[in-house]
């Protein structure tokens, strides 16, 4: 047998690699922009069924990227870029601190608005 060797003395390249599948990390987005979503304006008109997707393209390099896409439903009257930037910034962090990988790009994609006046009135639009 061979003698084990302490991981901090071996080169990088010899150390092995760990693959986090595409479907793993599309899961931790869509669980943080929920994270992110439950606290923010209107969060009580979206229907609890009405989790956020998410889709990732992984970029293999010396560093992987993970490019995401999100789809979101929000409670209106919103401030939609403000939010969105909120789910970005927060699935961002939270992608990078649990996969290592970075994140140039998680593009948000604005489903469906749930509106307290649709609510109401049990309809399925504004006009």
């Amino acid at each position: 047998m061979g003698t084990l060797v302490p991981a901090q003395l071996l080169p990088a390249g010899d150390r092995g690699s760990l693959r986090i599948a595409d479907r793993v990390i599309a899961r931790i987005a869509a669980q943080a922009a929920g994270e992110a979503l439950s606290g923010a304006p209107g969060a009580e008109l979206v229907p609890k069924d009405a989790s956020p997707h998410a889709s990732v393209s992984v970029r293999k390099g010396p560093r992987n990227a993970a490019r995401l896409r999100l789809t979101l439903e929000l409670g209106y009257p919103v401030d939609i870029g403000a939010v969105c930037g909120m789910v970005r910034r927060h699935v961002t962090s939270r992608v990078e601190a649990l996969t290592g990988m970075t994140v140039p790009e998680v593009a948000v994609e604005v489903e469906r608005l749930h509106s307290a006046a649709v609510r109401r009135k049990g309809e399925g639009r504004v006009r």
